[in-house]
């Protein structure tokens, strides 16, 4: 699962329309009933020609835009993903495995894989090389994903303290206030007077700027979209895929 800048129900549809013409395609070939009204019926009788092409028709189109992504990606190379004007980077410079995540903090799948990318920083920050990228999707989920983003990367500039905020401000369950913000902050041990300074920095727009067009160059379309070892993956994730990921 994912969120991003695709409309599920749209492409449903349009999987569908394609896929009535295909039915029609066939039936000209003569693989189907040729008459429009025998079609018509063979459908109504078996309805999961239908399910079964559409989505044969999105896998397809998925994994099209996930080689195109890794493409992108190999194009790009690791290191574009593991710049510090760009995100907060943390782990070992020279750590054999790599971690980039693209996220927005109201996005409700990357808080479904929070658990699993927490549990991997703790039992990894010591020997993998971390990059948390900052990725609001206001049009999505309105202003708070943004003004989070903002605090996020004002947050790095207190060093040690990014992370707990982090995980603080991933680990919410409603909308992200400006409430909620300052709440985390102090909780992390944040200075938030400095937080709300350094949240009007410029550096902090050219930041979220810089995300926005790597995020295009790498064609990340949603959100959480992660970079692990060079590999891309689009999509929530699970401790099981982190672990194969990171091994394979």
């Amino acid at each position: 699962m994912k969120e991003g800048w695709k409309y599920a129900a749209m492409g449903g549809l349009g999987g569908a329309v394609l896929a009535v013409a295909l039915v029609f395609g066939a039936a000209n070939l003569g693989w189907l009933p040729a008459s429009g009204s025998a079609i018509h019926d063979y459908l109504l009788t078996h309805p999961e020609i239908l399910v079964d092409m559409t989505d044969k028709l999105q896998n397809d189109q998925q994994d099209e835009d996930d080689r195109a992504r890794q493409a992108a990606v190999d194009k790009l190379g690791s290191k574009a993903f593991f710049d510090p004007k760009v995100a907060f980077i943390t782990g070992p410079a020279k750590a054999k495995t790599t971690v980039a995540e693209f996220y927005d903090y109201d996005c409700p799948y990357c808080r479904a894989s929070l658990p699993a990318v927490k549990k991997f920083y703790e039992t990894h920050k010591n020997d993998t090389r971390f990059s948390f990228i900052e990725l609001p999707i206001p049009s999505l989920h309105g202003p708070g994903a943004l003004l989070a983003a903002r605090a996020s990367l004002a947050a790095g500039r207190q060093g040690g303290k990014f992370v707990a905020f982090h995980f603080m401000l991933m680990g919410e369950d409603d909308s992200i206030t400006e409430d909620t913000i300052y709440a985390d902050a102090r909780k992390a041990g944040l200075d938030v007077a400095r937080l709300k300074a350094d949240m009007a920095a410029s550096s902090v727009d050219l930041a979220i700027a810089a995300a926005h067009t790597l995020a295009a160059a790498a064609k990340v379309d949603g959100t959480p979209a992660f970079v692990i070892d060079g590999k891309m993956r689009e999509g929530a994730v699970d401790e099981k895929t982190l672990t194969k990921m990171t091994k394979g």
